[in-house]
């Protein structure tokens, strides 16, 4: 295993977990002590990171924050190995969020001084059976907030694009990939072009009023392409960096009332600057109502965007997009001047 997998970018107390008894498939290497992963041994769950990603050098950085809120979801199960030193050379995390559809999603990574010793392998084996004890008590009612027996189930796992040897454990265990991540950049030295909108459409700095109507917008724009839904709870989770004065809506003032038509929500991760050499502002959710797509909402948001970020002394945008074919690409981004960089793939195993 090399890089961190499970990491895409950027979700109180945790919740249930317990060991899952050794099998012949899920038995953890004897080279390393295992025991539970919690909130407790997130300082050196943030160190091994840290020592992945210095040696992986993936476009961002995690934070000690970040991985704090690996502990969020309500039920989750975590393990550690540790070496005769008592220090952290491995983890595995499984996290499960039922929403109508079960989602186990698996996040853990190997310290580079362990790795091609197996350890990585068989970390897989063991949270995809962790991830099917984990849907089975879901469905049966065992574990908070029971969802049918019939519910459909899903474990998934993002892997960085070029990273052959995870891509070849997940076949192995008859993963599939599903869902393409790619992020984009573009430097702000370059003029950043004017967009005009027609009629009564407006872009507005975000504020907490407009907050619950975006998500609601949200919501719908992913239920037009096939997406779930999200609650208020899991709409606020995990903004430790969001940005409110690099954030926006589009707005139809056309009616009696305001009507979303479009959003950008950005995030400071200045933990990866010194890392990537630049300062930038990144753009962590985009979206556009359908009955908007033709009336550059999306072009509109992305220039204030851009705007914003360039007067607080940043030198590029940054933002990340998503599709379900390998090729894929957003013309929104690449016409207005971002370039594709490294990606992740999301691998997927319906059980």
């Amino acid at each position: 295993m090399t890089p961190v997998y499970g990491s895409t970018r950027r979700t109180g107390p945790g919740g249930p977990w317990s060991m899952l008894r050794p099998g012949p498939r899920s038995a953890l290497p004897r080279m390393l002590t295992w025991a539970p992963l919690g909130p407790r041994d997130n300082s050196e769950l943030a160190e091994l990171i840290a020592r992945s990603e210095a040696a992986d050098n993936p476009p961002y950085r995690t934070s000690a924050q970040e991985t704090a809120e690996y502990f969020v979801d309500p039920t989750y199960s975590g393990v550690a190995g540790r070496d005769e030193n008592g220090v952290m050379r491995a983890f595995g995390l499984v996290r499960l969020r039922p929403a109508g559809e079960i989602y186990a999603s698996m996040t853990g990574t190997v310290d580079p001084q362990w790795r091609h010793r197996g350890i990585g392998g068989a970390l897989l084996h063991w949270q995809t059976e962790r991830a099917r004890h984990l849907i089975g008590a879901e469905r049966a009612g065992v574990s908070a907030g029971p969802v049918a027996a019939t519910a459909p189930a899903h474990i998934v796992t993002t892997v960085l694009e070029d990273d052959e040897r995870m891509k070849g454990h997940l076949a192995e265990l008859r993963f599939e990939p599903r869902r393409w991540y790619r992020e984009v950049r573009r430097s702000l030295s370059e003029p950043i072009p004017e967009v005009d909108l027609d009629g009564f459409l407006t872009i507005e700095p975000w504020s907490e009023d407009l907050d619950d109507a975006v998500r609601r917008a949200h919501n719908q724009a992913f239920a037009d392409s096939g997406g779930g839904s999200m609650s208020p709870e899991e709409w606020r989770a995990g903004r430790a960096y969001f940005a409110p004065q690099w954030s926006f809506v589009a707005l139809d003032r056309s009616g009696d009332r305001a009507r979303v038509a479009g959003y950008a929500l950005s995030s400071r991760y200045e933990q990866d600057w010194e890392a990537l050499g630049w300062r930038e502002g990144y753009t962590d959710v985009i979206g556009v109502l359908a009955d908007y797509r033709s009336r550059d909402v999306g072009p509109a948001l992305l220039s204030t965007v851009m705007r914003a970020y360039a007067a607080d002394g940043m030198e590029y945008a940054a933002a990340g997009f998503e599709s379900d074919d390998p090729s894929g690409a957003v013309d929104l981004f690449l016409d207005l001047g971002y370039t594709a960089t490294r990606g992740t793939i999301l691998y997927g195993l319906d059980v």
